[in-house]
């Protein structure tokens, strides 16, 4: 870890040259986040920099920041693209980089009704003056395993890749209560931040077009899996409208994203012990139709 952190520093450095950000404020950088991106703030300059794990994901990050310049043009409460840097992403060793202005300090933990209520707000805009791509929530699931290569067991790898093919085709069966449109697409409490007495939406990578019963498996889901305060399912519900654990495409949405939760934790697989181990659990659970263990946040 310590060696990846010094490579995703290296790259930060020369995107802020390449973006005319000082590069010294690298030197102080710090790291928030090490996922799908690495995502450092650079805190004397106001910016926080996301670099994408590759190249795959360029496009991924130039709608990013096209969504999110729409969505603040409307005065949504979500994260604004650096003002400073006017094209983006930026591409540096085939690794996209994006500049966001950095939020003030949160001032609390997020609630679900945060989520809830920005959700709603969401939902209920038009389709953008651009194209939005389906979510395709099971997109890069065979990607996320390429990326462990070896270091994922091939039965472990067969075993995920025949579910994938078989919950593809129950999601394409899947029939929504509520009309399709603009989703966040990964609508998990921790993309949400409470700052300067209003809660954003964070995180736009994954905004799409697509189920909105998509964005509202998630919480649901999490209470089980990772864990959320007693009565959270009912107080989001209760501030969406909408019980989506009554409907019955519930289950076909849960099982997918389960499965990509599982798989994402793959990439991490290499080297890193803790990551194997979540894996393991979380493959061993599919396996066996444990819809009730509890799962550790990675």
């Amino acid at each position: 870890m310590i060696d990846t952190a010094a490579a995703e520093r290296a790259i930060l450095a020369r995107a802020c040259l390449s973006a005319g950000v000082d590069p010294a404020l690298a030197d102080d950088a710090e790291l928030l986040a090490y996922g799908e991106n690495a995502v450092f703030a650079l805190r004397r300059g106001g910016l926080v920099v996301r670099i994408a794990r590759g190249a795959h994901l360029m496009a991924r990050a130039a709608r990013e920041v096209e969504v999110a310049r729409w969505l603040t043009g409307l005065g949504f409460p979500t994260v604004r693209p650096a003002e400073a840097v006017a094209e983006q992403p930026i591409e540096v060793a085939e690794r996209p980089v994006t500049f966001w202005e950095l939020l003030p300090p949160p001032e609390r933990e997020p609630d679900v009704k945060d989520l809830a209520r920005l959700l709603k707000r969401l939902h209920a805009l038009p389709e953008p003056p651009f194209a939005l791509p389906p979510r395709e929530p099971l997109g890069l699931v065979e990607t996320w395993l390429d990326s462990a290569d070896a270091a994922v067991h091939l039965d472990d790898r067969r075993f995920l890749l025949d579910r994938k093919k078989a919950l593809e085709a129950a999601f394409a069966a899947v029939v929504p209560v509520l009309p399709p449109g603009v989703i966040h697409g990964d609508a998990l409490l921790r993309n949400v931040g409470v700052h300067g007495g209003r809660a954003y939406l964070l995180d736009l990578e994954n905004v799409s077009s697509d189920l909105r019963e998509l964005d509202l498996i998630l919480t649901p889901m999490a209470a089980v899996r990772y864990g959320l305060p007693d009565g959270s399912v009912k107080r989001f519900t209760d501030k969406y409208g909408f019980d989506v654990t009554a409907w019955d495409g519930y289950p076909v949405l849960r099982a997918v994203r389960e499965l990509a939760a599982t798989a994402w934790v793959a990439q991490h697989v290499p080297g890193n012990p803790a990551a194997e181990e979540e894996f393991e659990h979380r493959v061993r659970c599919l396996r066996e139709g444990d819809t009730e263990a509890r799962w550790h946040a990675f």
